[in-house]
């Protein structure tokens, strides 16, 4: 019985746990990072303690509640990097930026440093923006970026993709990924040669 209660503690710690990140998921992605830390423990049906036991402060809980998109995000930067066709790759770079931003308007708002404290995703939006730099060094060299793209046309673009958060969700993702091709033909020095650029479908927003 005594050996009993600490494994019963342990499993329903973990259980509090993971409903405070499936709930912070909820409430950062649709809220943005200014939702209330009580906002997420209604959803997670929990106490305050036990949300503060579990993650001290607001920023331990952002950092682990996205820890999924960042480690996609790098592995999206490394696949770039890797890609022999630097055009490809950098196009896919920001299909996938993109393609993450949609999903959650928190992780976007880490991501583009809205919340001050988010050193972490700092460190993760440097190293993004210096893969696509290099990305877009090597394209322009072979001539189907356009010579005047710098970083900042980047920024312009993620600025203005977080409009987007405002859709209904079930149009978000499609129109996220309209709206990079529509980018993506706007970097691109000339149109491709043969057919045109398939764009995806337009949601109805």
């Amino acid at each position: 019985m005594t050996a009993h209660l600490p494994h019963t503690v342990r499993t329903d710690a973990r259980d509090n746990r993971a409903r405070i990140l499936d709930a912070a998921r909820t409430v950062f992605g649709e809220e943005g990072l200014g939702a209330p830390m009580r906002e997420v423990a209604r959803h997670a049906d929990v106490g305050p303690a036990t949300l503060y036991r579990h993650f001290p402060t607001k920023q331990d809980l952002i950092t682990e509640t996205f820890a999924e998109q960042r480690r996609a995000c790098r592995a999206a930067v490394r696949d770039a990097l890797a890609d022999p066709d630097p055009w490809h790759g950098f196009r896919s770079l920001i299909e996938r930026i993109c393609e993450l931003h949609a999903h959650s308007r928190g992780f976007a708002d880490a991501f583009m440093t809205a919340f001050p404290e988010a050193m972490d995703f700092t460190a993760d939006r440097e190293r993004t923006l210096h893969a696509v730099g290099e990305l877009a060094r090597r394209a322009q060299e072979t001539g189907r970026l356009r010579p005047g793209f710098v970083i900042d046309d980047l920024i312009l673009m993620l600025m203005a993709h977080r409009g987007l958060q405002d859709t209904p969700r079930a149009a978000r993702v499609a129109a996220s990924r309209r709206f990079a091709a529509y980018v993506i033909e706007a970097f691109r020095t000339a149109p491709e040669t043969g057919a045109p650029a398939q764009l995806p479908p337009a949601p109805r927003l």
